[in-house]
């Protein structure tokens, strides 16, 4: 008799984006993204972080400070990072698993590349004006915007022996 425990693929994909979320080295906020094709293939994944290059030690990741001394103008969005390491894959058609709704400029990203669909586990800026334009532009654009709603609360992972 087959297991009947075992996650979902968005609980999977989710899973997923959760964990490359834990190579943010951001100190507030870990976020990832996981592009995923209609055969249930990933086709890559991101997190939040500086640009190839651009060594975390050397640029802020100040978020009170002003302008070029806080981490906003260097910092790659998880969104954008999946899109990019895409390195050309055909991402048009696909979804996104992303922990965090996406800024208006991931939007922007998100509908020039053809992805979708948007599943997302938080909105915690949702009173926010520009996830407000995020939002409005998503939706003009055709793309599916589904909040995940799962059973599942935690999935644990055990480097141990089995």
């Amino acid at each position: 008799m087959k297991r009947e425990d075992y996650i979902s693929w968005d609980e999977y994909f989710m899973g997923v984006s959760l964990l490359a979320a834990l190579r943010s080295k951001d100190p507030n906020t870990q976020v990832g993204a996981c592009i995923v094709n209609s055969e249930n293939r990933i086709i890559s994944t991101g997190y939040n972080g500086f640009p190839y290059g651009c060594s975390d030690d050397e640029y802020p990741w100040d978020r009170e400070d002003k302008g070029a001394g806080t981490k906003y103008p260097y910092v790659v969005h998880a969104e954008m990072n999946a899109i990019l390491n895409a390195g050309g894959a055909r991402v048009r058609g696909s979804r996104i698993y992303v922990d965090l709704f996406p800024c208006n400029e991931c939007a922007k990203a998100i509908i020039q590349s053809g992805i979708k669909e948007v599943i997302y586990l938080y909105d915690k800026y949702a009173d926010d004006e520009m996830t407000k334009a995020s939002k409005r532009m998503l939706s003009s654009a055709g793309v599916k915007l589904r909040q995940l709603d799962s059973g599942v609360s935690r999935i644990s992972l055990d480097f141990g022996k089995r």
